[in-house]
């Protein structure tokens, strides 16, 4: 018996040398065990994303069960390519906002099919990995004004908002306003509303997995109510094979969907950036001479992972900025991510509860991410009108055109326009008059 507690002994021994050799525990001065808890506090931090996407992919025509494992599956490897090539700690998922343009916008607006709107995902991912490979990455970042950056996530989040409050039935049409609000007497209208309450109360009192139980209780209460039918919590994964490899590459080849790709691409890259810096200042990735370490690396994995994730059926896959939530907890390396990934693997076996969360559980939790994406605003330059219009264009017309590829548009369009007849046009770039070209041939042709 002693010998064989010696050979287990040895064993994890050699195991635990193994993970500090490839993911530089003792460099990072982290642990197995405080890795692995990080990576459950970003799992939980995350893991509404398994119940919001595939509501939102649904109503795109997708079916629920292969949108909830494309959902699973598309993340897990995200996170794997992340921690295994680039040793960051980030989870990846696919992205807020991206999912409801996909659904709302590319099909339900534009008219296009979903297997067509995941081709045109599929593009702006290998063109994403085409930049991350170049130095075309650097220049287009800098060539968008920070003031235009800052209010794209803005947009998406204002965007994300409103569907949110259409879903819950806090804000319906109107022949007279066009918008109005909706009558609280609808349980789904306040029940969206307690979860959004719930979710901001628990999130300021910094309780763990905040969005995630606020959405499960939300559901208890409608199953209390009568208004949840019990469906099970475990059971086998669903097939993947309605979303798998079933997009439409060909079909996204289409004059009309260069906005579009240019949006999934610009909104990725953009939200990618930042939330991927924010997030190395924490880890303490960042050397004496203010270099991220490993930073190529982190976009080739996040542009990588939204090609594979087009694939199995996901909108753009991407860095959740609530992996600051597991760098708190201790997170330095990519067994963070290898951890989340394997948890997104996990929760596979949960399809049924994944199916009875209710449309106004995620509409709560829509309004309260859209909510902190706005804070994007706040970095923008209000003493300059000729910065603080373009990127006020950009966040108010994604949703009142319900169309982030719009907003974008109409706001590149303004800042080129007001810096030409101020007198300013060194501060526009080659490439934002070459995007311009293309959006006013967007407008004047199509």
């Amino acid at each position: 018996m002693e010998s064989v507690k010696q050979e287990q002994h040895a064993n994890q021994l050699a195991r635990g040398g193994l993970l500090d050799r490839f993911f530089k525990l003792t460099e990072h001065r982290t642990t197995i065990k405080t890795e692995l808890l990080a990576g459950l506090t970003t799992f939980v931090t995350m893991a509404y994303i398994i119940f919001v996407n595939p509501n939102i992919m649904a109503t795109a025509g997708i079916d629920h069960g292969a949108a909830f494992v494309a959902t699973c599956i598309g993340a897990a490897l995200g996170c794997f390519l992340m921690g295994l090539y680039a040793n960051w700690p980030v989870g990846l998922a696919p992205g807020m906002g991206l999912n409801a343009f996909f659904t709302y916008t590319v099909v339900g607006e534009m008219g296009y099919s979903w297997q067509i709107a995941l081709g045109a995902v599929f593009i702006s991912g290998v063109l994403f990995m085409i930049m991350s490979l170049s130095k075309i990455r650097e220049w287009l970042l800098n060539s968008i004004p920070m003031s235009l950056r800052f209010a794209m996530g803005a947009g998406v989040g204002l965007f994300l908002g409103l569907i949110g409050l259409k879903t819950a039935g806090i804000v319906v049409d109107s022949p007279a306003t066009l918008l109005t609000m909706g009558s609280f007497s609808n349980p789904s209208a306040l029940l969206a509303a307690v979860c959004f309450l719930l979710i901001a109360v628990l999130s300021h009192r910094n309780v763990f997995g905040a969005i995630l139980f606020s959405m499960l209780g939300v559901t208890a209460i409608g199953w209390a109510l009568g208004l949840v039918e019990y469906g099970g919590l475990v059971s086998m994964p669903p097939n993947l094979a309605p979303t798998f490899l079933a997009m439409d590459i060909a079909g996204a080849f289409n004059v009309a969907m260069i906005s579009v790709i240019l949006a999934f691409l610009f909104v990725n890259m953009f939200d990618t950036a930042g939330t991927l810096m924010g997030v190395a200042h924490r880890a303490n990735l960042v050397d004496e001479d203010g270099k991220i370490q490993n930073l190529s690396k982190a976009l080739k994995a996040d542009s990588t992972s939204s090609v594979v994730g087009a694939m199995v059926g996901c909108p753009p896959v991407t860095s959740y900025v609530e992996s600051a939530a597991g760098v708190a907890a201790g997170g330095r390396t990519g067994l963070t991510a290898i951890t989340v990934g394997l948890l997104f693997l996990a929760a596979m076996f949960f399809a049924p509860l994944a199916g009875m969360i209710p449309a106004y559980a995620t509409a709560g939790a829509l309004i309260y991410v859209a909510m902190l994406m706005m804070s994007g605003m706040a970095h923008i330059d209000w003493k300059d009108h000729t910065d603080t219009i373009p990127a006020i264009v950009t966040v108010v017309m994604m949703p009142l055109t319900f169309s982030i590829a719009n907003g974008i548009a109409l706001g590149f369009l303004t800042y080129a326009t007001l810096k030409l007849l101020t007198g300013q046009s060194d501060k526009v770039s080659l490439s934002l008059y070459a995007l311009c070209v293309i959006f006013i041939a967007k407008f004047a042709f199509l």
